[in-house]
């Protein structure tokens, strides 16, 4: 079976499914991860959604083809608003139907998106995902993942939460009324939040989020962003994720940990804490290999690139390291418990769509481990100033060449979503060339 053919055992639970009871709830939101990774769809009443279960539904392939603006990205021909936003049959995955517990009476519900012929639908950032995996489990490997996302936090007045101390107990009393709210809302969405601290940065919270199928990994991810905003947006309060909101603090990541498993055993497991197994070996090399590349999907925005300077705990070169914490690649060793040993890429922002971000790490991992690749010597101490290694990329154009030159990794990803995903890139690098920031008339309006 080849990758791109490949249907997930979840997908086809769903389509043998029985229609589920909606309970006679207000309304289903039934939605369709777009490229930035926002869940774009309908309010369905729940008739409807019994039906969209049935038949499929309808929604445009605009949505996919959406700037964060809710701009058309017009550059692209093949879909979207140049080819008329046609429709897209869209079919629920019932196994994510979940209650929005700050929204009494909804619930949420993600879905598959297809052609209108039926066919996949490989612009859809979800099956991007599933492609990516596929190649891990021809592999023999099934991929689980976690991600760890910082937020910043402020109250009505723009206040952040915290002043800024990172892992402080005392701190956390800042954000209680929030936290409180948001443990039940996320366990309504099936969603294991494992812990929470402070970072340093005002307003600066981590949320660690637990290990799962990497699919569903995404999808908690992608869940977990919709319900912070939302709710925050219900207390009064404004959440963001943008990577780096002011010059000069700590910015905002969204650190992706994966490991690989086969038989029910994880192969990244070892021994001793310190030898790695080949295939842990192998999968490093190949997130390393194919990092640069993978910036424009772990990097996705012009302000991603703010976040990537030396000093700031963000990784500026191609490096790994066991349980080294300023390195791209953290290698993570538990002996007494090797069901947690895994990698961690340091190098995705806040802002990265979880799905493009895991297949990214995801399916560069496959490539090192289907050519058995072997990565440098593991970096000891501080990786920032070891000026031999491989500098990532700085900037979202530099990070757009990288990946049009990564043919592998595009090929991973499907040749028909790269093409259309540079395009959305590069959109984003024009429209922040045609824009005057307050910056630049600070700067220069009076001296030249």
């Amino acid at each position: 079976m080849s990758a791109i053919d490949a249907t997930s055992k979840a997908e086809r639970r769903m389509k043998s499914d029985p229609v589920p009871n909606t309970g006679g709830g207000e309304f289903i939101l039934l939605g369709i991860p777009d490229v930035n990774g926002s869940i774009r769809g309908k309010a369905l009443r729940p008739a409807a959604f019994e039906s969209a279960v049935r038949h499929g539904t309808v929604m445009t392939d605009l949505l996919l083809a959406l700037d964060p603006t809710d701009t058309p990205i017009s550059e692209y021909t093949k879909f979207g608003i140049r080819s008329g936003a046609g429709d897209l049959l869209v079919r629920p995955e019932v196994s994510t139907l979940h209650e929005l517990t700050w929204r009494p009476g909804w619930k949420v519900c993600l879905a598959t998106p297809s052609w209108p012929d039926g066919t996949h639908c490989e612009l859809a950032t979800r099956e991007v995902l599933r492609r990516a995996l596929a190649g891990l489990s021809e592999l023999g490997f099934e991929a689980v993942a976690a991600v760890e996302y910082e937020l910043r936090l402020w109250d009505a007045d723009s206040r952040p939460l915290s002043s800024g101390l990172s892992y402080s107990l005392g701190e956390l009393g800042g954000f209680n009324g929030f936290i409180h709210a948001l443990v039940p809302a996320l366990d309504a969405l099936g969603v294991e939040l494992s812990a929470v601290h402070t970072e340093a940065g005002p307003g600066l919270l981590e949320l660690n989020l637990g290990a799962r199928p990497a699919l569903r990994a995404a999808d908690d991810a992608a869940l977990t962003k919709m319900a912070v905003k939302d709710l925050a947006t219900s207390m009064g309060l404004k959440a963001s994720f943008l990577a780096k909101t002011h010059p000069g603090e700590e910015g905002s990541s969204g650190h992706v940990h994966l490991s690989c498993w086969r038989d029910g055993a994880n192969a990244f497991r070892g021994t001793d804490g310190k030898a790695l197994p080949a295939a842990f070996r192998s999968a490093i090399a190949g997130v390393l290999e194919h990092l640069s590349a993978a910036s424009l999907l772990l990097n996705p925005t012009i302000n991603s690139y703010k976040r990537l300077v030396p000093g700031w705990f963000a990784p500026v070169n191609a490096s790994w390291g066991i349980e080294n914490r300023s390195c791209a690649v953290r290698a993570i060793m538990r002996k007494d418990h090797p069901e947690l040993c895994r990698l961690e890429c340091r190098r995705p922002g806040a802002d990265a769509n979880p799905y493009l971000a895991i297949a990214a790490v995801a399916a560069s991992a496959a490539d090192g481990i289907k050519r058995k690749l072997n990565p440098p010597d593991a970096v000891e101490g501080d990786a920032y100033s070891r000026a031999e290694l491989s500098e990532l990329p700085g900037t979202l154009e530099s990070a757009i060449r990288a990946f049009e030159s990564d043919a592998i990794l595009r090929e991973a990803l499907d040749e028909r979503f790269s093409d259309y995903y540079v395009t959305s890139r590069a959109w984003e690098v024009k429209a922040f060339r045609e824009t005057v920031t307050d910056w630049e008339r600070d700067r220069y309006m009076r001296s030249v």
